[in-house]
């Protein structure tokens, strides 16, 4: 029977003035899933994630030694660490992921490192004869649920750098799936057409199936209620361009948190920077689930919840507004009038936004953004998803080609 493959995850601890490694181990069926590891449970003061080979182990993976030497500064004792193969951001090196499940994989370090190949990505998109270094490759899109922006971004990055495409657009309905076909079975099929899968499903935690079934690497495109990574690195790259900085800021979090798998993803990076506080506002009904204020709280990351929109708006530099989500509500259609209309970005809101501040959205928007907000220059919510083409461009290609 074969082993099953698993990923490991190298921390530090500070435990009575002495500096000392600890190693832990998941299986791949749970890939990504480092939730629980926090500071809360671990004592951490920090974590570098490690690249997880996606079979076995080998003599390339990654392995720490103790230094002999020890010193002593400022009266805490330290003693020094050496890597073998430290995670590489070096050109032509592998990238440290084999798939994009959730936030929780990346670090500050890696997320630095992508947002930089997204700005090479940029300058290759405006670039009018384009790039050819995915030539020869294949992505499959495995649309479970409608998208716009995530699948077409996903389209247009790959072709844009030479690549090709196989497309589902609804797999629920017009695929083996509506026949009764496993996940599972889907992907083992499709992974024999293509190089690459990107998905998007209706129930939490199908991307970690998907990943655990594959051979070639998942990007998780969106989970149900659970979580949208590549969503969540193109908010953090847009607030970075936008603010010019990620340390330090206040971000509102507003509208549909309880279903919104676009917010828990953006709460997740946005626990890697320092000094970054979250207000969470929302109606009763949809609010801010406990397993991220939990885990915020275990990261030190100060949150707060509010019902006053304009309060939050004075304080914060980003207001990253949500639609209530009508499908997540099935037949309490009661639930979704109660909930919907309740908080709206409208010229009010602006009035009061710091000039610095922004608007954003993952869109697609209703009426939770009145459209004479979109001339303020504040409004970010197109830019963000233009940018969404850079950041998917760099992901298909540390993927596939490696730094």
């Amino acid at each position: 029977m074969a082993m099953a493959p698993s990923s490991s995850l190298f921390t530090y601890s500070f435990k009575e003035g002495m500096c000392s490694p600890e190693t832990k181990t998941s299986n791949k069926n749970l890939i990504c899933n480092y939730a629980n590891l926090t500071r809360k449970k671990l004592g951490c003061s920090g974590t570098i994630y490690l690249r997880h080979p996606r079979f076995f182990h080998s003599e390339n993976s990654p392995k720490v030694e103790h230094r002999e030497r020890e010193s002593n500064r400022n009266g805490i004792l330290c003693r020094a660490l050496k890597t073998k193969n430290p995670p590489s951001f070096t050109v032509g090196k592998t990238f440290q992921l084999d798939d994009i499940i959730e936030a929780q994989q990346f670090d500050r370090d890696i997320l630095n490192a992508i947002f930089e190949v997204a700005r090479d990505m940029e300058k290759i998109e405006k670039n009018s004869s384009g790039s050819q270094i995915l030539k020869g490759y294949l992505m499959a899109t495995l649309f479970y649920e409608p998208s716009t922006r995530t699948r077409l971004s996903f389209e247009s990055a790959m072709k844009r750098l030479g690549g090709e495409v196989l497309t589902t657009e609804n797999a629920r309905e017009f695929s083996s799936a509506a026949k009764g076909e496993t996940l599972e079975d889907t992907v083992r099929t499709v992974e024999g057409y293509s190089d690459i899968i990107v998905m998007r499903h209706f129930e939490c935690g199908a991307a970690k199936r998907a990943a655990a079934t594959a051979g070639i690497p998942i990007i998780n495109a969106g989970d149900g209620p659970g979580q949208h990574p590549t969503q969540a690195l193109l908010d953090v790259y847009t607030i970075e361009r936008e603010i010019g900085k990620l340390d330090g800021i206040k971000v509102g979090l507003v509208g549909d948190l309880a279903n919104g798998r676009t917010v828990r993803s953006l709460a997740y990076l946005l626990a890697k920077y320092k000094d970054v506080k979250i207000y969470f506002v929302s109606p009763d009904v949809v609010k801010m689930k406990d397993d991220i204020k939990d885990y915020l709280t275990s990261m030190g990351v100060e949150w707060e919840e509010s019902a006053d929109l304009m309060d939050v708006a004075n304080k914060c530099d980003v207001v990253y507004q949500t639609r209530i989500q009508r499908e997540r509500f099935g037949e309490r259609t009661d639930l979704y009038e109660e909930a919907r209309g309740k908080y709206i970005v409208d010229s009010r809101v602006l009035e009061v936004m710091p000039k610095h501040a922004v608007v954003m959205h993952p869109l697609p928007r209703l009426d939770e953004i009145t459209v004479d907000v979109d001339a303020d220059p504040r409004a970010a919510y197109f830019r963000q998803a233009k940018n969404g083409l850079y950041i998917r461009m760099a992901l298909l290609k540390l993927l596939l080609l490696g730094w």
